[in-house]
């Protein structure tokens, strides 16, 4: 297993109003983040919140290309992010106990936290169609090049993991700096990774390992 220190390359936030950010996701230009009673359009250019949404957001975020997924307790709502509109909602597999969230080759993927595991389910009807163990608390789920990443974050230790998708073997490890944590966790498809911040109400991008942040 590859172990290495997290190279944050930048910090957003603290943001006015929000006390703690739960889910995060990127739909290509901007990065939405949930932040219990509104998921935030936040633009990684300039680091200004441009838009939000009010919808019940207290866990993962998601972004299929067309809508965003949005863990709301033990529910997952599909919402149209250009009107805010709830379209459809599904059982989360933890029923409450559900943290990442992230799409991926037409599946969500959501981390349930003490259970550390990750299930692939059905985005039509929650079906659970296959499980992934974890050896830590999972906070966080992206996917990116085929890699399969997840935050954890325990205590004053928090990490990014990439895990094999089939085992669930742990095959490199990001540490973050102590008192650090990671409560979201989404890729921009290239270089780096946006990590939500708990109740620091920050947002941070860590270099992906091996590539050039520049986007």
């Amino acid at each position: 297993m590859k172990k290495a220190t997290a190279e944050i390359l930048r910090e957003y936030g603290p943001f006015p109003g929000v006390k703690t950010v739960a889910g995060v996701t990127f739909d290509g230009e901007k990065v939405w983040f949930a932040s219990g009673d509104k998921l935030n359009a936040l633009d990684p250019a300039t680091g200004a919140t441009t838009s939000s949404i009010d919808v019940a957001a207290h866990a993962g975020t998601a972004f299929d290309g067309e809508h965003l997924y949005q863990i709301a307790e033990d529910r997952i709502q599909k919402i149209d992010p250009a009107t805010g509109k709830v379209l459809a909602s599904i059982p989360a597999p933890g029923n409450g106990g559900d943290s990442g969230l992230a799409w991926a080759e037409g599946s969500l993927w959501v981390g349930q936290h003490r259970a550390r595991k990750i299930h692939q389910i059905d985005p039509e009807t929650g079906k659970v169609l296959r499980t992934i163990e974890s050896k830590r608390v999972v906070t966080g789920v992206t996917w990116v090049d085929g890699e399969l990443w997840h935050g954890t974050w325990e205590g004053d230790e928090s990490d990014l993991r990439r895990v094999d998708p089939r085992s669930g073997e742990v095959l490199e490890t990001l540490e973050m700096p102590a008192g650090t944590g990671v409560s979201g966790l989404e890729s921009d498809g290239a270089g780096c990774f946006f990590c939500g911040g708990g109740g620091s109400g920050k947002i941070r991008t860590v270099r992906r390992p091996g590539h050039d942040a520049g986007r």
